[in-house]
């Protein structure tokens, strides 16, 4: 029954769509890709982790199950997607692109074949290849020798062009219309979802005004209140908000794949003494990260600096979580680039270019006075002499006690 049906094919269906950036970002990208594969010795790479692939040839997969890839060689680069997807892949990649069928298995691995043949050596995402695809590489590439070719992309991506700093700046400044919309939607009576998807809404609204050829997915919002306000990454609930509950306002904004975000404490009408004095120490400690943040410093010593901030003041047990992490291609199910984080072991020096940021939180534990979750955050780019922060909405009490 499949003998007669093709394992692969090209399905070019309609014309190129406008892509995030200009076609001499992607090949700007793809022969830093090339250098790298150059100093390792590589004849391909097979790229599989949505980053990447969005990185390198402008394309954010949706796998549902199925996988999916760019091919670099020298010469070619290739996406490889499913026949699901039809000619959407093709028109939102630079290259070229192959669709495989699901006619028998493993035609994923045929396609991938016919663009690096066998015995080369190949290039992969260690940090991303699974047990089962990485035999399935060895089996059908049969390669020579292999290299993990994540830790030298992820280096690649941590210094941001001009377009992708452009790109992100705009992204903090629909962060922004979240923020606002969320703001005026505080009210005691409301649901953490009626807030939440005010700021979603005004949030798409705002992309699809700045990117009318984008394609738009994934923009989302975390608004917590009360105890849900514990962990950064509480989802959403039905909670009802109180007079003088703690609330989380988190907007994530996705735009091409590119991730932004904003975060802020507030509170519902009031906020009692003991949750300001919590509030305040960690604004203070946010601006304190803020005015580490600029080239020749390392991230182990922004860490160290608001470490002992909150050591001073006997808060040190309550954080939860690093103090800033890249920013770029990523989301919350999809990329990191953890060589840029703000953490104890992370010796990472800051460069112009690197786009980070600053977001202390403490938790104080529930049933003691001022409990919940204090996150401030905000987007800074580093440039020759210092750090431009993106972010405008306001952070702090004054702005904050809201609804």
């Amino acid at each position: 029954m499949t003998l007669d049906r093709p394992e692969f094919y090209r399905f070019h269906n309609g014309e190129k769509a406008p892509l995030p950036f200009a076609t001499e970002e992607y090949e700007t990208r793809l022969a830093g890709l090339r250098a790298i594969m150059a100093e390792a010795g590589l004849s391909a790479c097979v790229l599989t982790s949505m980053h990447n692939i969005a990185y390198y040839s402008g394309f954010l997969y949706c796998a549902f199950g199925r996988p999916y890839a760019c091919v670099v060689t020298p010469e070619t680069s290739v996406t490889i997607s499913a026949g699901i997807d039809a000619g959407q892949p093709w028109r939102r990649c630079h290259g070229d692109n192959i669709t495989y069928t699901d006619w028998q298995r493993d035609n994923y691995w045929r396609a991938i074949r016919s663009v690096t043949g066998e015995g080369g050596a190949i290039g992969y995402e260690g940090d991303h290849l699974t047990l089962l695809q990485a035999e399935k590489l060895a089996a059908f590439l049969k390669p020579a020798r292999k290299a993990d070719i994540a830790p030298a992309t992820m280096r690649q991506r941590m210094h941001k062009s001009p377009a992708e700093i452009a790109l992100i700046r705009a992204g903090a400044a629909v962060a922004d219309v979240g923020g606002f919309a969320i703001r005026d939607a505080v009210a005691v009576g409301k649901r953490e979802i009626d807030v939440a998807m005010a700021g979603r809404d005004a949030m798409e609204a705002e992309i699809a005004a700045r990117f009318p050829d984008a394609e738009y997915r994934d923009t989302w919002v975390w608004f917590q209140s009360g105890l849900n306000t514990d962990g950064a990454h509480n989802p959403v609930t039905g909670r009802v908000l109180e007079r003088g509950d703690i609330l989380s306002l988190n907007t994530f904004p996705m735009i091409s794949g590119y991730y932004t975000a904003l975060e802020r404490t507030l509170f519902v009408a009031e906020v009692d003494a003991a949750s300001l004095a919590y509030w305040e120490a960690n604004v203070g400690a946010h601006e304190l990260g803020i005015s580490l943040i600029r080239p020749g410093v390392s991230c182990a010593e922004i860490t160290a600096g608001v470490n002992a901030f909150f050591a001073e003041r006997d808060l040190l047990q309550y954080r939860s979580f690093g103090y800033g992490h890249s920013f770029g291609v990523l989301s919350h199910y999809y990329g990191r680039e953890a060589g840029l984080e703000l953490r104890e072991d992370i010796d990472t020096v800051l460069e112009p270019g690197m786009v980070i940021s600053m977001e202390p939180m403490i938790t104080i534990p529930d049933g003691a006075p001022g409990a919940g979750g204090y996150r401030e955050h905000d987007i800074l780019v580093v440039t020759e002499d210092g750090a431009e922060n993106i972010t405008k909405y306001p952070y702090g009490p004054a702005f904050n006690v809201v609804g």
